[in-house]
């Protein structure tokens, strides 16, 4: 997966200094086919399994990614429909079959006009640009709806479950790895929870009831394929801008936090210290979302969290976070 995603990112970056070289397909869209497998090329109707990579060039960033499928550890899932405007991404996905890839450049105003979704702030070109790589294709052909739609869901169930199997299996090397590239000595609770105390704080211990007031970095193992930090959330603006996913929405402060509610390895972590104490926790997938994940996280998949612990309110104690 990781030399997929390399090369995927190096066709990102040959595409974007090489237009001439692109093919105009309809609506003005352009694109480049890297390789052809010469199967069945997809139809409206039919059920795709894709990874892809969506980047746009705003006024700060070149390459601004704003989908990563490879990053995210997870393959996407489309049903083939009718395009929405002519140059759509389904136009491009009908010119490849199994196994292809290439990289289409279609227009941002054209896709927010008819998808309804805004264009992301400070651009600097009106263009996204779509690298895809074709991993099946489940073909309706002439079968009714009903039959059809109970292949997708026998063809979804089955490649979710390799997923989750895989996942399963590579979770020890993957925690062990990010140990060793990272170089910690860590500790490990009889949980399984491995931890780094970097300073111990008061001798104050929260409990489940209370609220926490903390400042805080949530992480996937791996990196990003730009070799950022792969961050999901994180109270801290500079962290957010590295990880490039600061949002002027977002209010980066320490966050109140009821203990109980937290994943079970946080909450582990969180009471080894006290009050202005810090500490980085690295949770298996039990401890952290289990083997049926859930939004963002994939089933199996452990975590990382720096968190740094500014208060404790007790119940019905409303103190405002530093």
């Amino acid at each position: 997966m990781k030399g997929k995603s390399i090369f995927f990112v190096f066709a990102v970056a040959l595409g974007l200094s090489a237009c001439n070289k692109f093919e105009k397909g309809e609506g003005g869209m352009m694109y480049k086919i890297y390789s052809s497998e010469g199967k069945p090329k997809i139809q409206e109707g039919d059920y795709v399994k894709l990874n892809g990579i969506e980047t746009v060039e705003t006024t700060t960033n070149p390459d601004s990614v704003m989908v990563n499928t490879y990053d995210n550890e997870r393959p996407a899932f489309f049903a083939i429909t009718k395009s929405m405007f002519p140059g759509d991404l389904t136009s491009g996905l009908k010119l490849l079959g199994e196994g292809d890839s290439a990289v289409f450049k279609l227009n941002l105003d054209s896709m927010e006009k008819y998808s309804g979704q805004p264009n992301p702030k400070n651009l600097k070109s009106r263009i996204a640009t779509f690298t895809i790589k074709i991993e099946k294709v489940l073909h309706k052909g002439n079968d009714p709806d009903s039959i059809f739609d109970a292949k997708k869901r026998l063809f979804f169930e089955a490649e979710y479950k390799g997923l989750i199997e895989k996942n399963k299996i590579v979770e020890p090397a993957k925690i062990k790895k990010y140990i060793e590239e990272n170089d910690l000595k860590v500790n490990t609770a009889p949980s399984g929870l491995r931890y780094i105390i970097e300073r111990p704080g008061n001798s104050e211990r929260a409990t489940l009831l209370d609220t926490v007031v903390m400042n805080y970095t949530g992480q996937f193992l791996n990196k990003k394929s730009n070799g950022q930090l792969n961050v999901f959330d994180t109270s801290d603006a500079k962290v957010a801008r590295d990880a490039g996913i600061f949002s002027e929405s977002v209010q980066y402060v320490p966050r109140n936090l009821p203990l109980g509610q937290l994943p079970q390895g946080v909450i582990q972590g969180i009471q080894m210290i006290g009050v202005g104490g810090k500490i980085k926790m690295i949770l298996p997938s039990k401890l952290a979302f289990g083997e049926n994940g859930g939004g963002p996280f994939n089933p199996f998949t452990p975590l990382v969290f720096d968190v740094e612990l500014k208060k404790i309110i007790k119940p019905n104690t409303a103190t405002p976070a530093e």
